[in-house]
């Protein structure tokens, strides 16, 4: 009877995954870009999420999001836009699961290009379990192995600290892109992530490169204060600072509160302006990486976002 179960869900997981549309793996290899950062309340989902969208609206990309933070916070942030009663795997089973697929635990929303999975409290527990497992930094790796070959970019949102979920998303990305609030108690947390990068690349991860530190939460009133914060980001992290920066905004917490990405809550609004300012950079930033890489093989790639 187990057998027949098992393959009764096989089928079905089968039939889920031609949703995704035909597909041609040796063509089309997603990015996949952590988005991570030691503290929160630093801009992590609210990033996630509308750089994900503007890339899926304004740049027609195929979007996924995975939420690897037990708080559920991207699904609180577009649950307007997913619909319900959809039936998925959760999250944690899929990293506990030998040979779990990230494609079951996918919830498209009703954005044409983006989807997500959604939020599951259980990963709490999965950070623990995940460090009973041989091989525990690649389990994520394996489970996107079938995932990107359906999209152009996988964001994971990764919970505030080093632990084992976001070792999983450093070890599966090719890029991390690090939110940093305007601040001038940003430096010790930012380096501290920077010396986890470069551990990964060297140990773990070749591939993975930085993207950039984002800056966030700017008060435009503030500005003498800014202009010293960024110099010495600029000097302390050369090179690393993307030119797009967020500036506080009210649209951008109603938007999440109402469950909305900021261009379909406010698409006037000046946080709906600087995720899509972020969106082209992003773009043009990934392309100059790839081109450096490829001409630079034998480099330290995370080095290369100073390039």
């Amino acid at each position: 009877m187990s057998l027949l179960t098992d393959k009764i869900k096989e089928l079905i997981s089968v039939e889920n995954r031609s949703t995704f549309g035909s597909h041609d793996s040796s063509n089309k290899k997603a990015t996949i870009v952590s988005i991570c950062s030691q503290k929160g309340g630093v801009g992590k989902t609210t990033t996630s999420v509308n750089l994900g969208s503007a890339l899926a609206k304004f740049h027609h990309k195929k979007i996924l999001i995975a939420d690897l933070d037990p708080q559920g916070h991207v699904e609180k942030s577009i649950g307007s836009i997913i619909p319900e009663g959809v039936e998925y795997t959760p999250l944690s089973a899929i990293l506990t699961t030998k040979k779990g697929n990230i494609l079951d635990a996918v919830v498209h929303t009703e954005f044409d290009k983006l989807w997500i999975t959604p939020g599951d409290k259980n990963l709490y527990e999965t950070e623990g379990l995940l460090s009973t497992k041989i091989g525990k930094e690649f389990i994520l790796d394996e489970a996107f192995k079938h995932a990107r070959s359906h999209y152009d970019f996988i964001f994971l949102d990764c919970p505030p600290n080093l632990g084992n979920l976001t070792l999983n998303a450093l070890v599966a990305s090719d890029y991390a892109l690090v939110p940093c609030e305007m601040s001038v108690l940003a430096f010790e947390g930012v380096n501290d992530l920077f010396e986890t990068l470069e551990t990964v690349h060297e140990r773990l991860n070749k591939k993975l490169q930085l993207l950039g530190v984002l800056l966030t939460r700017v008060d435009v009133r503030n500005s003498a204060m800014n202009r010293v914060i960024e110099e010495n980001l600029n000097s302390y992290f050369k090179g690393k600072i993307l030119k797009t920066q967020i500036f506080i905004n009210t649209a951008l917490n109603k938007a999440q509160l109402d469950g909305r990405p900021i261009f379909d809550y406010a698409p006037s609004s000046s946080g709906s302006a600087n995720y899509q300012t972020l969106a082209d950079e992003f773009l043009k930033k990934i392309k100059k990486l790839s081109q450096f890489v490829g001409s630079h093989q034998g480099n330290h790639a995370v080095h290369a976002a100073s390039a």
